[in-house]
């Protein structure tokens, strides 16, 4: 196969989630000598790119977009390494867990897989994350965001939780703040002071996107 098609085929299986053919020309790919960054720029990334929008406009649902993302995962199981090696700037990193007394993690999990995929470095903590964790791997690994999911509506409260937890260890103005999950809206976002919400994955993509760009963008003089 071609550069060309190699790149198309990743293209078209990403997108309806044929995972062993995304491995498969991950593979083909890189044994032609193709850049890892190639494949992630040039195919993935526009792939699930196109799912997040037929998302919006109702085509694509949310099973969709997690066999769409979990396909991505394979590659970027093989990729990731090779992009650290060659140095591919991410566009930011990102921790994320969902918050202390909730074990839902199927929408995280999404979202992480689209945050990949859209060039940010993710540290997934996992479920039932509490506050000092989340302080610990921020205080760790310097984010440039920390996202805080919550399923239900008895463990929304731990939002405000960490956040008082934040304002105390004098982090809050190092990281950018995101909340996402079902019960969650723009509302209470606001109400615990969080910079950013998203309804769903594709959402949460394009608003951490819109945080970093205002978070490097020069200061007026």
């Amino acid at each position: 196969m071609t550069p060309d098609e190699i790149l198309q085929g990743l293209y078209d299986n990403t997108l309806v989630g044929n995972g062993p053919a995304v491995l498969d020309l991950t593979d083909q790919g890189l044994s032609a000598g193709m850049q890892p960054g190639t494949l992630l720029f040039d195919a993935l990334i526009p792939a699930l790119e196109e799912v997040g929008a037929r998302f919006e406009r109702g085509d694509f649902f949310v099973p969709e977009m997690l066999i769409a993302g979990k396909a991505m995962a394979g590659s970027m199981e093989v990729l990731r390494p090779l992009l650290a090696d060659t140095g591919v700037e991410t566009v930011g990193k990102f921790v994320m867990g969902t918050v202390k007394g909730d074990v839902h993690d199927i929408g995280k999990n999404l979202v992480n897989i689209m945050l990949e995929g859209a060039g940010f470095e993710v540290i997934d903590l996992g479920v039932q994350v509490a506050p000092e964790t989340f302080l610990a791997a921020i205080e760790k690994h310097q984010p440039d965001i920390v996202g805080f999911s919550a399923f239900l509506t008895t463990t929304m409260p731990m939002f405000k939780a960490n956040m008082n937890a934040l304002e105390k260890s004098g982090m809050r103005g190092d990281v950018l703040v995101m909340v996402g999950g079902a019960p969650v809206t723009q509302e209470y976002a606001d109400v615990v002071g969080a910079d950013g919400y998203a309804a769903d994955a594709s959402a949460a993509v394009k608003k951490a996107k819109a945080l970093m760009r205002a978070k490097r963008a020069p200061v007026p003089a």
